[in-house]
């Protein structure tokens, strides 16, 4: 059957990673969490000082960015793609409150996200992958196949995030998380280097009143018609 690139882009706690890893392995496709990426760069960032509330080396990090290694391995436990910093697992350290107060800020960075499209390009060169993040179908992926916009209120994916962050025992609050989806929104529609718009031809998914399991079947139906449609249109 015909691979095709499907891009996901969408604010902050949509559930765009969730969605994403399980439609890959669905498809039997490759997963990159964008996102991740920014992430890991961003706890670079902060582990050698260059980020903290009151201050942003901004050229330090720059200067740095070719001693930054970002990688993605199979945990066939978990079933999805780790991330790796450097040769290290940093799955669970780049997903705290603390880096996503962070992130929003070093994604404004121009030669951050130059370095990091030219890498999500080169996973996505052969079809077959799932991506998802902010710019995908505008920018990394413009020709993607199926371009899907994920977004909800910003109290539903704020209580998502505090629900995820609880279960995994880190101790927030809902306000301090609500303060974070808010200024994450502002900060990536208002900057200037690839602001989270929806393209043109992404199809818009409101999941503010769905389940996963509702957003996963909706977004695996899109997805199987595109395959089907550009099967066809091989074999003509």
């Amino acid at each position: 059957m015909t691979k095709i690139t499907i891009a996901i882009d969408g604010f902050s706690s949509t559930g765009k990673s969730t969605v994403a890893k399980r439609l890959a392995a669905e498809l039997g496709y490759v997963y990159v969490d964008s996102g991740a990426m920014y992430r890991a760069v961003t706890l670079y960032a902060m582990q050698h000082g260059f980020i903290e509330t009151d201050c942003f080396d901004k050229e330090g990090l720059i200067s740095n960015l070719d001693h930054i290694k970002i990688s993605f391995k199979f945990n066939p436990e978990k079933g999805f793609a780790e991330v790796y910093l450097n040769d290290e697992n940093v799955e669970k350290n780049i997903r705290t409150l603390e880096v996503s107060k962070f992130v929003s800020q070093v994604a404004t960075v121009s030669e951050v996200r130059e370095q990091l499209v030219l890498q999500q390009q080169n996973f996505g060169k052969d079809k077959g992958v799932v991506m998802d993040g902010r710019d995908i179908g505008t920018v990394v992926f413009p020709d993607a196949e199926l371009k899907i916009f994920m977004t909800a209120s910003a109290e539903k994916r704020a209580k998502r995030r505090y629900d995820e962050l609880r279960e995994r025992g880190d101790e927030v609050c809902y306000e301090d998380v609500l303060h974070n989806v808010q200024t994450r929104d502002h900060i990536d529609s208002t900057r200037e280097d690839s602001p989270l718009v929806m393209a043109d031809d992404a199809i818009k998914v409101d999941n503010s009143n769905m389940s996963l399991e509702e957003q996963f079947e909706v977004v695996l139906e899109l997805s199987e018609e595109k395959i089907k449609l550009q099967h066809k249109k091989k074999r003509h």
